[in-house]
């Protein structure tokens, strides 16, 4: 069956939220890529302000895991041009720099829209453009080595740096804004992507959103 033409299909828009470390990018990158070629993912990490206006090292110090640091109001407004069929521009930041990068990624309509990030059920106009809202937990210890492997092997710190990143912001910011967001989730998703039925429900329901639009 044809696929329907998006002009008549409303985007189908999931939020996937969770402390860092929890495996909702795994979760997001699945849905994604079960929609073969249907959807779109948008990560919330991309938006991160640019402050190229200040020193590397007073860059450093900034607090990335307050929702202050994200230019959350671009993203709605890149949400909602998805939703009326219209492409965006979405930001390309750089972790090693602490800033945005000059080039952008060009992300086209799609039926499916999958938003991944730690804040994206905290923020109430960004939470009201979801469908499906999902909370992704994991043990903290876990959610810890995974943060340190990634941003030791990905983003080039040093594991003092990440260490006291962690007591600073990171704990903090996580017991104050993604765990409380949890009670806005339509379904919990214990133990990240390694929870196999969980993931697999969710699979279900976006392909029964994609079969509804081929039946149109």
């Amino acid at each position: 069956m044809a696929v329907p033409s998006l002009a008549a299909v409303k985007p189908y828009v999931i939020g996937v939220a969770g402390p860092t470390g929890s495996g909702k990018t795994t979760i997001a990158q699945t849905l994604a890529a079960a929609a073969e070629g249907r959807a779109a993912l948008l990560q919330h990490d991309s938006y991160y302000k640019d402050r190229s206006d200040l020193p590397f090292e007073e860059r450093c110090r900034l607090n990335f895991d307050h929702p202050d640091a994200l230019e959350t109001d671009l993203l709605v407004a890149h949400l909602r041009a998805l939703r009326e069929g219209r492409a965006v521009d979405v930001p390309i930041y750089d972790f090693r720099t602490h800033e945005r990068r000059p080039e952008t990624r060009r992300v086209e309509p799609a039926e499916i829209v999958v938003v991944e990030g730690i804040l994206v059920l905290a923020e109430p106009f960004l939470r009201a453009l979801f469908d499906l809202k999902v909370y992704v937990d994991t043990d903290a210890d876990i959610r810890v080595f995974r943060r340190i492997r990634r941003d030791l092997e990905e983003r080039g710190r040093t594991f003092e740096s990440i260490r006291d990143q962690y007591y600073a912001t990171v704990r903090p910011m996580t017991l104050q804004f993604v765990e409380p967001s949890r009670r806005y989730a339509d379904i919990i998703v214990p133990e990240g992507g390694k929870n196999e039925v969980a993931v697999d429900l969710l699979v279900s329901k976006l392909r029964s959103v994609l079969s509804a639009n081929d039946s149109r």
